[in-house]
């Protein structure tokens, strides 16, 4: 059984660090858009880079491209659904009670979803995706 911490956790928050700062900004400049538009193209952006970094350099990964790279999407869009679908009632419920401007409380709720998107994202990324084979 793999162990739950390992060289992999600090080079993906790497590879996330690069990857986050590229889905705010762009999440950001197309708030215009509304939530969940503004939200998918950033994280549709930042997968793509995603996908080749922790491939390779996070998890190691020996799988072909074309498998890895479907598994990738599928996790990717499991994660982007369900942590966005709940940061905004859990957000709505926090803040709703507050006098933050309507604003506000929609970048807050987008920066609790990106928090949740990264956990959830880097298991499945690691036990499902990019899982190494049982020879490695």
């Amino acid at each position: 059984m793999a162990k739950l911490i390992d060289k992999s956790i600090p080079r993906f928050l790497l590879v996330g660090v690069g990857n986050t700062l590229l889905s705010m900004v762009l999440m950001f400049v197309l708030e215009g858009l509304g939530y969940w538009p503004s939200t998918a193209i950033a994280y549709a952006a930042g997968a793509v880079m995603s996908f080749f970094l922790n491939r390779k350099f996070t998890f190691e990964s020996d799988e072909t491209l074309g498998r890895s790279a479907v598994k990738f999407a599928v996790n990717v869009a499991v994660c982007y659904v369900l942590a966005y679908a709940l940061a905004q009632p859990a957000a709505g419920w926090v803040l709703g009670r507050t006098a933050i401007p309507a604003i506000w409380q929609e970048r807050l709720t987008k920066l609790g979803g990106m928090a949740l998107y990264t956990l959830l994202n880097y298991f499945g990324q690691r036990f499902f995706a990019f899982r190494r084979s049982a020879k490695g």
